[in-house]
């Protein structure tokens, strides 16, 4: 090995650390923003080093200079537009956008790197191949189906049509078979027949999902980019593009994993789709009753005389963008001695974290920032419960069998002595069924964008307490 190699390998090394740190780091919102910062260092340095190996070896002429320049500004510049005029609600979005482009980019590089072997490719090397290509091409298409859904451009709603699941068996033993035929005997056009098999897997596997699941969707597609990526490592024998690859893939992995367990579903039932409209269930009648409304003046009141009020976020805060509001009302309370801590629910809005993210942006404190189990034994003592567009997790239809979401671990805010629920209508979470705290005598519903009512809230409680 040369010494250039030698370094190269060093600072391959050196950015390896920098991904493995900047994972640690992300553990908790305190340091996620450092770890950030560590990781993006690692993958710089990997870029300058791969550049560095170009320049050395004068590996692409002078068009191909000229075409990945030209792609890496293009693409820095539609990343860093994304980054900053994307609102936190489209959030969900963009990821799964990055999703695709990562799984893509990484099938991308095993064809290349198949068709320019030809026939001189290996048994090995067919094997990372066809594992990076399947993978890569499942993530494309499946990334771009759950956009489009989260977007609103398809319907959220689960799309089940008759023998979708024999067509998804099909387009597996299709993919495996052909890629058994493809080891044996090399052969690009048959790799084109996979890919395609693969694509349209990737649609009929995320069309049956329903909106409810989307934030698991959307990190189980994770994993599959993370492990694309690192089939794609092996492809060009690349250790660096591995260990980022297995890092995401992991990661994404126990994710999955955990926010399954925290809707109390397997992640084989979230594949097999149909949960999102609760049309399939046949529910159990809930508790009937009259839904109660509430001035800004009486909640106010409630809010300002209690000694601890809980606030429960949900997707209404972000999509109304009250983060700030929501921050600015709990100083306000806290400067009256209330004390005030936030429910964390692991799927509340569209994406895993959602609300730590959204409130950390506003910057609360994170030791208010409590997880549905550590916060759960709180509510009963809790003089308020202030929930914020946040629908399916805190129904207590979970608790019941017979509904769309029976078994799933809710937020129980219904043991609070009061309630005050702000939404802009008495519209449907996900699962598409009604909320049966809206009915409970405790609960108090205030009628109105997130944004403005948390904005009248902490005004009427400066005028009649301050």
């Amino acid at each position: 090995m040369s010494t250039f190699d030698w370094v190269i390998q060093l600072i391959y090394v050196l950015a390896a650390s920098c991904f493995v740190l900047g994972l640690h780091l992300m553990n908790t919102p305190a340091t996620a923003r450092r770890g950030n910062q560590v990781s993006t260092a690692g993958m710089i340095t990997a870029v300058a080093a791969t550049l560095a190996i170009i320049v050395h070896g004068n590996l692409i002429s002078t068009t191909g200079w000229i075409v990945m320049i030209v792609g890496a500004l293009v693409g820095s510049a539609a990343g860093l537009y994304s980054a900053r005029t994307v609102q936190m609600t489209a959030m969900p979005q963009l990821v799964s956008m990055f999703n695709a482009v990562g799984g893509g980019a990484a099938a991308l590089v095993g064809v290349h790197d198949y068709m320019d072997a030809g026939a001189r490719v290996s048994a090995t090397t067919s094997v990372t191949t066809l594992l990076d290509v399947i993978i890569g091409a499942v993530t494309f298409s499946g990334s771009l189906i759950a956009a489009g859904k989260l977007q609103g451009v398809i319907t959220s709603a689960p799309v089940v049509f008759p023998g979708a699941r024999v067509l998804n068996a099909l387009l597996a033993v299709v993919a495996v078979g052909l890629g058994a035929f493809v080891i044996s005997t090399p052969s690009t056009w048959v790799l084109l027949i996979i890919i395609v098999a693969a694509l349209v897997f990737g649609v009929s596997m995320v069309m049956p999902i329903g909106g409810a699941d989307m934030p698991v969707v959307i990190s189980l597609l994770n994993a599959f980019t993370g492990t694309a990526v690192a089939m794609a490592g092996f492809v060009i024998g690349n250790w660096a593009l591995i260990i980022a690859g297995a890092l995401v893939g992991a990661s994404g992995g126990i994710l999955t994993k955990l926010m399954a367990d925290a809707m109390n579903r397997s992640i084989r039932n979230i594949v097999v789709g149909g949960f999102g409209t609760g049309d399939a269930v046949a529910a159990v009648a809930g508790p009937g009753g009259s839904v109660q409304s509430i001035a800004a003046d009486d909640a106010a009141i409630q809010l300002a005389y209690a000694s601890k009020v809980i606030i429960v976020p949900g997707y209404g805060l972000a999509a109304a963008q009250a983060q700030h509001e929501v921050a600015a009302l709990a100083d306000e309370l806290e400067s009256h001695g209330v004390e005030v801590s936030y429910a964390i629910h692991p799927v509340a809005g569209r994406m895993p974290g959602h609300m730590n993210v959204l409130l950390a942006e506003a910057n609360v404190p994170y030791p208010q920032l409590k997880e549905m189990d550590d916060i759960n034994p709180e509510f009963a003592r809790a003089d308020v419960a202030l929930v914020i567009g946040a629908n399916d997790v805190t129904n207590p239809a979970a608790r019941r069998a017979g509904t769309a979401i029976s078994g799933m671990p809710i937020l129980d805010v219904d043991q609070a002595k009061s309630i005050i629920v702000i939404k802009r209508s008495m519209g449907h979470g996900y699962a598409g069924i009604d909320n049966e705290l809206y009915v409970d005598p405790k609960t108090s519903m205030y009628f109105a964008d997130a944004k403005k009512a948390l904005t009248e809230l902490t005004a009427a409680v400066k005028t009649l307490v301050g």
